[in-house]
């Protein structure tokens, strides 16, 4: 079957039905998309014809890198998505040193560029809101895949008028554990908003306003999610964070961890399993990396003890 007869409609289209076509294998019917054509009762493909959408290259034994044809790729990261030109300071595109009058002048050119880089406030404050979430995912370590998807969170939050009355470092944050929650990432709003330059309750404040105003997808955080972290970073034994697990289910279970901090929960089922073995635990070392309070553990772990004393 000829190329042209495949993609006669236009070849960017992603499926296009071939009529006057069929199988020549069993007769069935035959579908074009943009990579192959094949019959969708016994899956022959008839011809093949994919087109390559990544950058072109020109390879030549000088220097491969400068002979590439494409800028780098767009990135949701940035307020212009990577488009904006950087201008540069000591060296030219070819690598040469620039002479005094040279760097001068690319020193004022740098200066207009970058009072001329924002059109509106509304660019301005994108741009550092989307900083701040570079900033706070990278000392979260989280991968491209979680900042990005915090970038374009932000992005909406912005398109939808969720800033007015809010400080954009709290919006920022709010997105960061937005994601975390989205994707069942272990990380407490504390965590999130401890890195932020803002009070905490503002970044509680922000994350309820994007939960609300955008229906995040979150799951429901349970503290059996939080018991191998925590056993992790105190380093206790597979019987206690057994025995811990086992605790979380059966308060789950019951209904007791209703309305209470999950990580908080979590620590104290491992302070409580650890009292009948050999491995001892604080309730200090538990809260510190809980990050709760001493009387929250202790409370915990006796609600704990009261209500598996009435159900054993």
């Amino acid at each position: 079957m000829a190329t042209r007869d495949i993609y006669e409609t236009g070849f960017d289209e992603d499926v296009s039905a071939s009529t006057n076509n069929v199988c020549p294998d069993c007769g069935g019917f035959v579908r074009t998309n943009t990579l192959e054509t094949l019959c969708e009762e016994c899956g022959l493909v008839i011809d093949e014809y994919q087109i390559d959408h990544g950058p072109e290259w020109r390879i030549t034994e000088r220097d491969e890198e400068s002979q590439r044809r494409t800028g780098a790729p767009l990135t949701p990261t940035r307020h212009d998505r990577g488009l904006s030109s950087e201008i540069g300071y000591k060296r030219d595109a070819g690598g040469r040193t620039l002479s005094g009058k040279k760097r001068q002048q690319v020193a004022r050119m740098r200066r207009e560029q970058s009072r001329g880089r924002f059109q509106s406030k509304a660019e301005r404050n994108l741009a550092l809101g989307l900083g701040e979430v570079r900033r706070i995912a990278g000392a979260l370590g989280f991968s491209d895949s979680i900042r990005d998807q915090a970038c374009r969170l932000f992005r909406s939050a912005q398109n939808e008028d969720l800033l007015r009355g809010r400080s954009v470092e709290s919006m920022a944050a709010a997105s960061i554990y937005g994601v975390c929650r989205c994707n069942g990432l272990l990380r407490t709003l504390e965590e999130v908003a401890g890195l932020a330059r803002v009070e905490n309750q503002r970044v509680v404040n922000a994350y309820k306003t994007l939960n609300t105003e955008l229906g995040l997808p979150t799951q429901p955080v349970r503290p059996r999610d939080f018991v191998p972290r925590l056993a992790s970073e105190l380093a206790v034994p597979d019987p206690v964070r057994q025995q811990a697990l086992d605790l979380a289910e059966a308060s789950e279970a019951l209904g007791v961890t209703t309305g209470l901090k999950p990580s908080g929960f979590a620590g104290a089922c491992l302070y409580r399993a650890s009292l009948g073995e050999a491995f001892r635990l604080t309730q200090v070392e538990v809260a510190q990396v809980a990050d709760v309070s001493v009387p929250t553990i202790r409370a915990h772990s006796n609600s704990i003890q009261e209500v598996h004393q009435r159900h054993p």
